[in-house]
């Protein structure tokens, strides 16, 4: 039998995917003829599903039914120009027409931020290329479709300015687009914090959550073929963390006979430090490295406990906090605090 967990980053886990909240949220909104919401933005830390979130939702809209319905699905990358990929897509579905191949791109914008400059010349023309995007939304705007864009890991480039400053103009003139995007909240706040982006600003924000724990459970019984007891274990052993489900699973299925889930924890730690929290602790600031490295000693930590242990920087202690919980690293139970991310305090202790 064929190892059932994926463990590569962000590729989409067949057999062992978790339907979560909010996944049924963003697609239940997009169901009706009229979505409240045009815009999600979907941020967390590392590894908790962000890119399987968005790859679940293009892959439901693409399905028979919903291309019956309308549904165009374009899945952008961010390392070329946005833009041209949309154009280059709508005409792939019939939309304008197809350009010559002695064309050539000219993309420029004097100032960060701006849509002006962008166009594509010729010998004998000259057109502005948001202007040709917009003709061929108008195209499927009659034709009753609409247009699902996706973007993974979002940052603050030349080419998602860009983007998102035409695609303001496309929400202005109530073109029946959607965006969806995945990216670390330093990032995502990175952009929404750009002059003239307001609807970014304001569009709905959807952090990831831990995995259910009675549905991870059923999984591993499921597919390791384990009773419940066990698969209870392995569940509270990863804390919900996406990544860590998916790795704890692909080790349990290679394990030997002889082997329990106690000989696996070595290897699990291992995959986590190196191919996770390494790069989570380089993305931290000097503020997010000097409140964890206060909360490795238990596993909880009272609110008064955290306050004086920061001594003269007790005061900072609400903006160090509420940073740490929007990026997903720590959660907040009544006057507790304690990490998110299972082993964490362990890689801090052994390599920070």
């Amino acid at each position: 039998m064929q190892n059932p967990f994926i463990t590569t980053f962000s590729k989409n886990p067949e057999t062992s995917y978790i339907y979560t909240e909010k996944t049924n949220g963003i697609l239940s909104d997009f169901s009706y003829e009229n979505p409240s919401d045009s815009v999600y933005k979907i941020t967390g830390v590392r590894g908790s599903g962000k890119t399987v979130i968005l790859a679940k939702i293009e892959e439901e809209l693409r399905k028979e039914e919903m291309s019956k319905k309308g549904w165009l699905v374009f899945d952008i990358n961010p390392t070329r120009d946005f833009l041209n990929q949309i154009a280059s897509m709508l005409v792939e579905e019939g939309f304008g027409k197809n350009r010559s191949k002695n064309k050539s791109f000219n993309v420029s914008a004097s100032v960060l931020g701006t849509g002006a400059g962008i166009g594509i010349s010729s010998d004998d023309a000259f057109f502005d290329i948001g202007v040709e995007i917009e003709a061929m939304l108008k195209q499927v705007q009659k034709k009753n479709m609409k247009v699902l864009i996706g973007i993974d890991e979002v940052s603050k480039t030349k080419e998602m300015i860009q983007f998102a400053s035409e695609f303001g103009k496309w929400l202005r003139a109530n073109y029946p687009v959607y965006l969806v995007c995945t990216g670390l909240y330093e990032n995502i706040m990175e952009v929404s914090n750009v002059k003239n982006l307001t609807f970014f600003r304001r569009a709905v924000t959807v952090q990831t959550e831990p995995l259910n724990e009675v549905r991870m459970s059923e999984m591993y019984r499921r597919l390791l073929s384990i009773d419940l007891q066990e698969a209870k274990k392995l569940a509270k052993t990863t804390k919900g963390y996406a990544y860590a489900f998916q790795e704890l699973g692909s080790l349990y299925f290679k394990k030997k006979k002889e082997e329990n889930l106690e000989d696996l924890i070595p290897a699990l730690k291992s995959e986590l430090f190196a191919y996770s929290y390494v790069k989570i602790w380089e993305e931290f600031t000097d503020a997010d490295r000097f409140l964890v490295k206060l909360l490795t000693k238990k596993v909880e930590y009272k609110r008064e406990e955290v306050l004086k242990l920061m001594g003269e920087k007790s005061g900072n202690y609400s903006m160090y906090r509420d940073r740490l919980l929007k990026r997903g690293i720590i959660k907040s139970r009544q006057a507790y605090i304690s990490f998110t991310l299972p082993f964490f305090a362990d890689y801090i202790k052994e390599y920070c």
